[in-house]
Formats: C-alpha cells, structure tokens, sequence
C-alpha cells in the first residue's frame, strides 16, 4: 500500500507559513505548487489507470462538471508523484454521446476541438505530466470511439493513443508486458462498434451502436430534471425457448435491454416522436426510439421497425472485426451490457487472468462505472476503474452515497500489486480494496 500524504494537512501547514488565511483557493484555482499523492518509493514502477471522465462539450450537462476541479487537481499531483511511470487514460475520456436532443451534430472534428477547449484546464494538466517524463495513453472506449486522434495529439504532444480496429483500443504494458488495459465495450452488444447493421441505411461509412442512440435520449431526459417516467413501451410477453430458436433467443434478450434502459426515460408521448436529428456518421434523418426498439412483427419476428434490424444477426461478423479473440453469445452479450458482472467474466474468458499460467496478470477494463476488483492470487487480477462523473448511479454505498473519482494503481514487478482508490474533495486518498472486495461476499 502506498504511504499516502494527508494533503488537507500539508495545504494547512503551507496556508499557515504563506500567511494566508483561506483554503477555499486548493481546489479551484490551484495557486500552489501540487503536492505528490503519497511518499514516492525508490523505483519508477507505478501505473496509474483512471477512465469514464466524460469530459463534454458544454457544462451545462457535461457529466464531470462538478466533479472536473478534483479532477484537474489530481492529474497536476500525479505528474509529481516520482514512482509514477505510466498514466493511462482508459476511454469514455472526451464525451461525444452524451448529448441533449437539441444538440446538431455536424462537423466531428469541430466537435472534438471544442471540447478540447472546453477542458482546457484538464489538457494543461495532462501536459504537466507528460512534461514530468510520465508517459501518457489514452485508450479510446465507446462515447469517444470517433475520437481523432491527431486533435488528441495535437493538444497534448507526446501522448501516445491506443488504437485498434475502429472504435476500440488496447493497450499492454508492464515490466513483464502482464498488463492490459482496455475500456471492454468491444465485448458489449450495445455499444460495440457497428459497421454492419445500419449500412444499407446511411450515406458513407458508419460506426454508431444502439448505445450511441440511447444516450442522447438519455441525455434529455437528465436536462429535463429525471422525471419519474414508467413509459408503456411495446410489450413482448413470451419469451423465445434459447435453445430451440436462438435468432429469436437473441433477439428477445436485445428487446430486454433496451426495454430495461429506455422504460425510465422515455414518455409515453414520445416515444414514437422523431426528435433527434443527425447528421453525422452517414446519417441524415430525425429519429425516435420507436425506430430501433423491438417488437414482435406479424409475421412473429422479434425487429425493430428501421434501426438495427435483426440485430442478432451481425453479431458474430462484428466480433471478428473488433477483433474479440474468444467470441461470446449474443444472448450473453446483450444482457451483459447491463450488468457489470459480465466484463469480469469476459476478462476472465479473454484472458485468462484468473489462472496462474496467464501471460495476463492484470485486466483492467472501464465503460461499467462500476469499480470493481477481483483478486485470483499470486498477482493475477480484474479491475475495472470506475468512473469519475459526478452522479454515479450505478454504484451506491451503503449509505446511499454515490462512488465517483476512482482510479486504480497498478505496482509492476516481479509480482503485480493492484489498489484502487477513491479521491475525495479535500485531497486525500481512500484505499476501496476491501469494500470492492466485499460486494463479491454478499
């Protein structure tokens, strides 16, 4: 465990010697010089891994917003931080999905330009680490899977960008190469990246899942302030027998996700109501959430109307293009979206990380906001990274408090060590090990 320094009390001791009065200035306008995040060891062998930022283009419903000041914060007492050798970046980094209805996309270089402007504080802190000799990565995951990676490199000379077939990236690291990062929608029905489904459909090249469409709907329905929605969407009352009808297997288990995820944010008076207009990945059209939500046709198939039509069936083509070594069912892959346990198993399957002859000691994946940690012994690991978006719904204490700012700290050597950590608004650093861990006793 790192011998963590309790920054409330070094800003304090600082504060008293300078002769000033107030500490409101620690966290926002970062007048003094940043203090390491604990006592630095002798090697340069700590990996930093933080993801699901989702930096936005506007404030007004960016999910980092109240949160980014810690984040800026952070990043500037990493870059002093001596035993750090690797910052990694682990997707969902600058936010292209989370947007209202309202919101016209055109130009996706334009886009990715602004946010970058927008976060201009968070890019200065990244510079400052690269400029401390720490290498700096990012990992592209799903609501940046368009991202251009020259903007990136652009902004931040010297960041190396992880990228693989379109839409995902990976990357491997360590002392002994044991280490993969990657953000681990590649595995997730809904939001991998498609090419397929929707071609005949769009002018040019296209990529954008059902998540991409879900998010911007969902987007709304959070400016709206989080109505209590129950919507009454199309019901299909029996289920398909798996093993009889597998096409149609999948295709009930797709309509369970999106049932699940649409129910709370859509209004009955909306749901057929075209209103979200795109005009950007080989798509120009205006679109509701009846286009690409399944229902149970006359002629007794399981489709949506328009939007990814027998989604089931392109699933194993796009696998092999995101390069999935271990391919997984559809069944499997659409109810796992939905469900952080999944990406566990799948790092398992993937990988190998739970035996001890893996070449892979540590998998660390993101895209759940889930923090989550698995230890197999002798050194072997998942570890998902959480997020740092200031509601995060998806993981609640048991006081109701919500988990955000996670990060993980992987120490490479001989025998790979793993800790993940929360930080909290007066700088100090909370080990989450064991709470992690107790969630897999329950």
């Amino acid at each position: 465990m790192k011998r963590l320094i309790p920054f409330a009390l070094l800003a304090l001791v600082i504060l008293a010697l300078t002769g000033c009065t107030s500490t409101a200035s620690t966290h926002q306008g970062h007048p003094m010089a940043p203090q390491p995040l604990w006592t630095a060891s002798d090697d340069r062998d700590t990996i930093i891994v933080l993801s699901d930022l989702h930096l936005g283009i506007d404030d007004a419903y960016a999910e980092i917003a109240e949160n980014r000041p810690y984040l800026v914060e952070f990043l500037r007492r990493v870059a002093v931080t001596a035993d750090v050798r690797e910052v990694v970046l682990g997707g969902d980094v600058l936010d292209e999905w989370f947007l209202p209805l309202s919101y016209d996309e055109t130009d996706r270089r334009a886009f990715y330009r602004q946010v970058l402007v927008n976060n201009s504080d968070v890019v200065a802190a990244c510079n400052e680490i690269i400029a401390s000799g720490i290498k700096l990565v990012y990992v592209v995951g799903n609501h940046d899977m368009s991202v251009i990676g020259q903007l990136i490199e652009d902004a931040m000379p010297g960041i190396v960008i992880a990228s693989g077939p379109p839409g995902l990236g990976l990357y491997r690291t360590g002392a002994r190469n044991e280490i993969v990062i990657e953000h681990g929608h590649r595995y997730d029905a809904f939001s991998a990246p498609d090419t397929i489904t929707n071609a005949t459909l769009v002018d040019g090249p296209t990529m954008l899942p059902p998540g991409y469409f879900y998010a911007r709907f969902a987007a709304d329905w959070v400016l709206k302030g989080k109505p209590a929605y129950v919507s009454a969407l199309p019901m299909i009352s029996r289920a398909p027998n798996p093993l009889e009808d597998p096409d149609q297997g999948g295709a009930y288990a797709y309509y369970r996700t999106l049932d699940a995820v649409f129910k709370p944010i859509v209004a009955d008076d909306s749901f057929t109501t075209k209103l979200l207009n795109m005009h950007i990945d080989g798509y120009h059209g205006s679109y509701s959430v009846a286009d690409l939500f399944p229902v149970l046709t006359e002629d007794g198939e399981i489709t949506a109307p328009l939007l990814y039509r027998h989604y089931q069936r392109t699933w194993q083509q796009r696998q092999i293009d995101n390069g999935v070594t271990n391919p997984a069912s559809f069944i499997a892959s659409a109810l796992g979206a939905i469900d952080s346990r999944y990406f566990e198993q799948q790092a398992r399957i993937q990988y190998q990380v739970d035996e001890q002859s893996s070449d892979t000691a540590v998998v660390v994946f993101g895209h759940t906001h889930t923090p989550d940690l698995h230890d197999y012994g002798y050194g072997h690991y998942y570890v998902n990274s959480g997020t740092w978006i200031a509601d995060n719904t998806n993981y609640k204490e048991k006081d109701g408090s919500l988990l955000s700012r996670t990060f993980v700290v992987v120490t490479t050597a001989p025998v790979s060590e793993v800790e993940v950590y929360q930080y909290r608004p007066d700088g100090s650093l909370r080990l989450i090990n064991e709470l992690l861990q107790s969630d897999h006793r329950q």
